[in-house]
């Protein structure tokens, strides 16, 4: 067990989340839930009967990573783009809901809002709908959402690129995004997407699972701990970062630091019902950190605690600062 951060430095952490204000910068999403139970396969055609009981909306996408900041008790500020439609008018109220404006959203009148629709039975998903239309918002959305990252990324103490390759990050918006991060001296954050992997030069951590990392360096024969490690010093130097931070399911995290330096970080988890969402925690935790001037390790571990909370639960879900704190009390007092 890695015990060599003291857990009051990681509370102390946890208390400065408060104080942090990070933009958001990506893809947002509506995901719906339709929650029910199956006991009979249907006449019409041999698929699963679900019985609705209920219906739930959550944010999904960039506006999950800024739910989890603004659960963890950050100010999120929101860049991206929503259709004009009723999707939207639900998008703007789950944002007012956790306290995040959407001031910052640009319509894009020419696609829709893009919504993932779950029909979950027995805890189990049965099918996803997704509504959308990929491809980079139009010429007048990006002008807008340029110069919302230019008035936001001054005001703020960290910045997240939350990449899910719907085309909100195109390459002048990570350029601009990139470019002023470092003016101003604050943390950028990416959570990859394929198309994008090798864009993504200066950040100052990235943080693929394992899947995103072989696949974004087309990389090839990785088994061993020590080929990720390999391929994590490779992805460092490739996009001139400071850190790469690779998610690795049920076998934690894997942090590699400029330098060489390689960290395993065993999971957190005590039961794994989802991982929906899980990397939107990872980075929304990590990034509050650094910006609250936190070491890569100290970040990466409190964000490993809270990804092993909200794997536990069912959907998109959210980790608030009293349930980090539970699970480090627990950890270390073994």
């Amino acid at each position: 067990m890695i015990k060599n951060i003291s857990k009051n430095k990681l509370f102390d952490l946890l208390s400065s989340f408060k104080r942090q204000k990070i933009a958001v910068i990506g893809d947002t999403m509506v995901d719906l839930f339709i929650w029910g139970s199956v006991k009979r396969i249907s006449p019409e055609a041999p698929v699963p009967i679900v019985e609705v009981s209920k219906e739930s909306q959550t944010l999904g996408g960039a506006g999950n990573v800024a739910a989890n900041i603004a659960a963890l008790g950050g100010t999120a500020y929101l860049v991206s783009a929503m259709g004009n439609d009723s999707s939207s008018d639900l998008l703007v109220r789950l944002l007012e809901e956790k306290n995040i404006s959407s001031k910052y959203l640009v319509e894009d009148s020419d696609k829709p809002t893009i919504t993932k629709t779950r029909i979950i039975a027995a805890s189990q998903q049965v099918v996803r709908v997704d509504k959308e239309i990929k491809g980079e918002p139009s010429p007048d959305a990006q002008e807008k959402i340029l110069i919302n990252i230019e008035e936001i990324i001054p005001k703020s103490d960290g910045v997240i690129i939350s990449d899910y390759g719907k085309g909100v990050v195109g390459d002048n918006v990570l350029r601009k995004a990139i470019e002023l991060s470092r003016k101003h001296k604050i943390p950028i954050s990416v959570d990859p997407k394929l198309d994008n992997f090798k864009k993504y030069y200066g950040v100052t951590t990235i943080t693929p699972n394992t899947k995103e990392a072989i696949e974004g360096m087309k990389a090839s024969n990785i088994e061993m701990d020590t080929d990720i490690a390999e391929l994590g010093k490779k992805i460092l130097e490739f996009i001139n970062s400071d850190s790469v931070l690779i998610t690795r399911s049920e076998k934690g995290m894997m942090l590699i630091e400029a330098g060489g330096k390689v960290t395993n970080i065993p999971t957190r988890a005590r039961e794994v019902y989802d991982v929906t969402g899980a990397g939107d925690t990872v980075i929304s935790t990590m990034t509050l950190a650094l910006a609250a001037g936190a070491d890569f390790l100290s970040a990466a571990e409190i964000s490993n605690f809270a990804a092993g909370i909200v794997v536990a639960k069912i959907g998109t879900a959210t980790a608030s600062p009293k349930e980090i704190q539970s699970a480090i009390e627990e950890f270390y007092s073994k």
